[in-house]
């Protein structure tokens, strides 16, 4: 178990850092019953249908592929990590298919980080992931925003508000 001071924590977040994790391969008996739980659409439940549409092939649902992709922030740096959350995820887009097979990474870039104006204890992180295939292909793109607790405030210390 991870010490308070060896957690990610806000100031780590700093702009242009990049963070890499992942290698989740996906399981074809996974894709299925997401599918058939959350995504019951014939080209991610079908074989013969899959073959017979734009995607050319069995596919994971796009929203199999974020969760699988939480899985891997989780697993990456969340759970290590003075995370309270998001707000939401924007401009997420399914580039390509994921199929059962594929090995899956993400690409973690920091866009902006800044104290909240309201909760001086929190910082507001805005980052991009790119998820890529083993083939270096990228299959998702999205952004958003994270909710970290700040060092000087889980130690203790007066921590500042944001400016402006």
């Amino acid at each position: 178990m991870s010490t308070a001071e060896s957690r990610l924590a806000f100031e780590d977040f700093q702009v242009g850092r990049v963070f890499e994790f992942g290698g989740r391969q996906v399981d074809r008996d996974e894709v299925l019953a997401f599918a058939a739980a959350y995504d019951p659409q014939p080209f991610h439940l079908d074989e013969e249908a899959a073959n017979a549409s734009v995607l050319g092939g069995l596919s994971a649902s796009g929203w199999h592929t974020c969760a699988m992709t939480m899985r891997m922030m989780c697993d990456g740096y969340l759970l290590n990590s003075t995370s309270q959350g998001s707000p939401g995820l924007d401009n997420i887009r399914w580039l390509k298919p994921v199929r059962p097979g594929d090995t899956l990474n993400v690409r973690m870039s920091i866009l902006e980080a800044r104290p909240s104006k309201n909760r001086p204890q929190i910082g507001l992180v805005r980052s991009q992931w790119e998820v890529r295939n083993q083939h270096g292909d990228t299959v998702l793109t999205m952004e958003g925003w994270g909710m970290f607790g700040r060092r000087e405030a889980a130690a203790g210390a007066e921590v500042p508000p944001a400016a402006g």
